[in-house]
């Protein structure tokens, strides 16, 4: 797919090259398909590998990245890429300092067929708690492809992180799953990072949950899933 900088926020002309002379080069093995007509970033979407994709509609959306198609036939298209059963689009839901235009994995993840996991914003004074009520209501209504509502299991909002009189998009959202373990990015915040842990090892009861500080990351206004690439084995 075809990466433009976040909705050509920043300069990407090169980007696109990589995986191709990887794939030339031998680095990547497996067959080249060239899906550059599109554009679109691993984290703005989520899936449960049973045929359901979360996305947002603020990022997929954007008329910066696909704006010669609409939400239909962005759908079309994702079904047919993807062989989906059904898209779910959530509509509200940010982070200020974020640049993806509200990427799902900040926001909302499926953890299985049935539960997703969710940033939930308790303090009435934060900025984004309109905006995280608004997203948690909309999960209330999403089904599962049987029919029935998610098991959803609310992250705690990390407290206010500001950097160059900025604040930061950290999120307990942005974790990483493994085969055998998550890793889920902390920020020091000991009670939340706790409480985060606690949540996670509810959604993955066989993974060991090991934190991986992100204090450092997250001053590029990403965290922990934003950095990584996952591989099926074999391809390296």
């Amino acid at each position: 797919f075809k990466f433009n900088g976040w909705g050509l926020k920043f300069a990407s002309d090169k980007d696109n090259l990589i995986t191709l002379k990887a794939v030339e080069k031998g680095v990547l093995k497996g067959q080249y398909q060239n899906r550059l007509g599109f554009v679109l970033e691993g984290g703005s979407l989520e899936s449960d590998g049973m045929g359901t994709l979360l996305t947002t509609s603020e990022c997929l959306l954007s008329p910066n990245r696909n704006g010669q198609m609409n939400k239909v036939e962005i759908e079309e298209y994702l079904r047919s890429v993807f062989h989906l059963q059904q898209v779910l689009w959530l509509d509200h839901g940010y982070l200020a300092g974020d640049d993806t235009d509200s990427h799902i994995d900040t926001l909302a993840r499926l953890c299985s067929p049935t539960t997703i996991a969710y940033v939930k914003c308790t303090d009435p004074e934060d900025e984004h708690f309109e905006a995280l009520q608004k997203m948690e209501d909309q999960l209330k209504t999403f089904r599962t492809l049987s029919g029935e509502p998610y098991r959803l299991l609310a992250l705690p909002m990390a407290d206010k992180i500001v950097f160059d009189g900025e604040r930061l998009p950290a999120t307990y959202a942005n974790f990483l799953i493994l085969n055998d373990a998550v890793l889920y990015p902390t920020y020091n915040q000991p009670q939340n990072d706790e409480s985060a842990a606690r949540v996670l090892q509810q959604a993955f009861p066989q993974h060991e949950i090991v934190g991986i500080d992100c204090t450092a990351l997250i001053k590029q206004h990403g965290s922990l899933h934003c950095v990584t690439m996952q591989y099926p084995k074999g391809v390296l």
